[in-house]
């Protein structure tokens, strides 16, 4: 049940790369239009998905809270498939999602700006005026989105397996490089723990889009441990209202067991008020 995970900067030709990886591996590309058809069987509406994917999250307004559930069910997607296996996770911070999984071989691909300005223009048929401007915009939300929601800087290679500059290999080269390293009998060897690992994020996930969902809860972000079936939660909430709220809330999510709180009750709005 090998996985594989792609970041890349626009411009730099991953995609067909990706595509031609997963044929020859015969794996599931798990893309932006594979998400989008599964996007509705989980409760997201297409324009939800556009709004959220791929850019960093915020909890302040209900609204705000909306869409970072709606980003924990694309997760959720993700998560799914990868614990299917044979999978190909492109871009949406699949290496740091599965960070703890033995078995994912992360990939990053990136190439001089410049460079992907002007593939991206001839590719496109745009001026390259407006290409310059999109390729630094979608670095910047996907930089951003990784930064926020992983706490990790997008760009250090510490956070992959290979990285390839797309201007001095040749995609061909790229492709075989990737279908002997997906082969690897280490990634192979640990598989084993992987479902549980995953079985655990997922249930993790379910518990933070049902508390977002919540209107009736001014949400904080929890820490949250899960551990077969049972659910560990962590954090501030401004009354014990909400508390017994919160905690009847992850009662009722499927999957959990038991659930064990730490949850301290600090009325943050008069202390904000007094300063």
């Amino acid at each position: 049940m090998a996985v594989i995970t792609i970041s890349r900067q626009m411009g730099t030709g991953a995609y067909r790369i990706a595509a031609e990886v997963a044929r020859k591996l015969k794996y599931k590309l798990v893309d932006g239009a594979c998400i989008s058809e599964c996007a509705s069987k989980y409760g997201l509406s297409p324009e939800m998905l556009l709004m959220v994917d791929e850019k960093p999250p915020s909890y302040i307004t209900a609204e705000d809270r909306l869409r970072a559930a709606a980003l924990n069910t694309v997760e959720l997607i993700l998560l799914d498939f990868a614990k299917k296996g044979n999978v190909i996770l492109y871009g949406r911070g699949g290496q740091d999602l599965l960070k703890d999984c033995g078995n994912v071989l992360r990939l990053r691909f990136t190439a001089d700006f410049e460079e992907r300005v002007e593939r991206f223009a001839e590719r496109e048929w745009i001026d390259p005026h407006l290409a310059r401007t999109m390729i630094r915009r979608s670095d910047h939300q996907r930089g951003g989105f990784i930064h926020f929601y992983f706490d990790r800087d997008w760009n250090d290679p510490l956070g992959y397996d290979m990285i390839f500059n797309t201007l001095r290999l040749s995609p061909a080269v790229i492709v075989e490089t990737i279908v002997a390293a997906a082969k690897e009998p280490s990634l192979k060897e640990a598989e084993q723990g992987v479902t549980e690992l995953i079985d655990n994020t997922i249930l993790v996930k379910k518990i933070e889009t049902a508390l977002l969902n919540c209107s009736d809860l001014d949400y904080r972000p929890f820490n949250i441990i899960v551990d077969k079936g049972k659910a560990t939660l962590s954090g501030y909430l401004a009354s014990e209202d909400e508390k017994k709220r919160a905690l009847d809330i992850v009662e009722t999510v499927d999957g959990v067991a038991t659930v064990e709180a730490d949850i301290q009750v600090v009325n943050y709005k008069a202390y904000k008020d007094k300063s």
